[in-house]
């Protein structure tokens, strides 16, 4: 960050916040390393990459089908879901690590916003640094699942695919009580695991000097699925 902050406050928007939120992800343990701002700017350019070579990977779903609602027939098209999700708040997005986001606006992108199979686990690590953090999700969920909110029947089209309410909830249950659900193939990958997303970044160049004749050669795969293939 040092060599040059003003990249790195133009990648990140919100250097002070994630640079704070990172030191609770140190003082939690859930790494051995946090990464620093540099690198998290690193992990920023991936996520553009993955919006624009793996789309399929964000707002979709396998394994459930559309709610068969008109509402959530129309919001299955993520164009037209997009405004909605702005103005739930659901969305952050400038905030593409997600270290820039506050308790509530993660708790609104959890409840709002769709996440295939276990892509949640992601925001539950990063929720599980606020106090009392899920616990309130699982109380949320469970009044949007027991149709308590009064805008449950919203949400539940806003998240267009069945059953993905009843996974949060479930998901929420574990992770109070046992910690985030990771199986093996998931704690190292980045688009699923916050750890393994932070591992990842830690394994980048620590300052923009070495950061930047690494990217022109190509010796850092932006691209890459697992963080175990960062480096060429």
């Amino acid at each position: 960050m040092r060599d040059d902050p003003l990249w790195t406050g133009a990648l990140l928007l919100f250097p002070r916040r994630i640079a704070e939120n990172l030191a609770r992800v140190e003082q939690a343990g859930l790494v051995p390393r946090a990464p620093n701002l540099v690198q998290v700017s690193l992990g920023v350019i991936r996520m553009w990459v993955r919006l624009v070579k793996r789309p399929e990977t964000i707002g979709t779903c396998t394994a459930h089908h559309v709610r068969p609602t008109f509402r959530a027939r129309l919001l299955a098209y993520r164009p037209l879901r997009f405004p909605f999700l702005l103005r739930e708040r659901a969305i952050a997005p400038l905030d593409f690590s997600g270290l820039a986001s506050s308790r509530e606006r993660i708790l609104r992108h959890l409840l709002g916003a769709h996440h295939d199979v276990n892509q949640f686990a992601y925001d539950l690590e990063i929720l599980a640094l606020h106090p009392g953090g899920l616990e309130e999700l699982h109380e949320r969920a469970r009044r949007v699942v027991e149709g308590e909110d009064p805008r449950a029947e919203w949400l539940r089209d806003l998240v267009v695919f069945e059953g993905y309410h009843e996974n949060l909830l479930a998901a929420a249950e574990h992770a109070r009580a046992h910690g985030v659900r990771l199986a093996p193939h998931e704690a190292d990958d980045p688009d699923i695991s916050f750890t393994g997303y932070m591992r990842w970044c830690a394994r980048l160049p620590a300052t923009w000097r070495e950061a930047i004749p690494a990217l022109l050669c190509g010796d850092i795969d932006l691209g890459a699925y697992r963080y175990e293939a960062v480096m060429a």
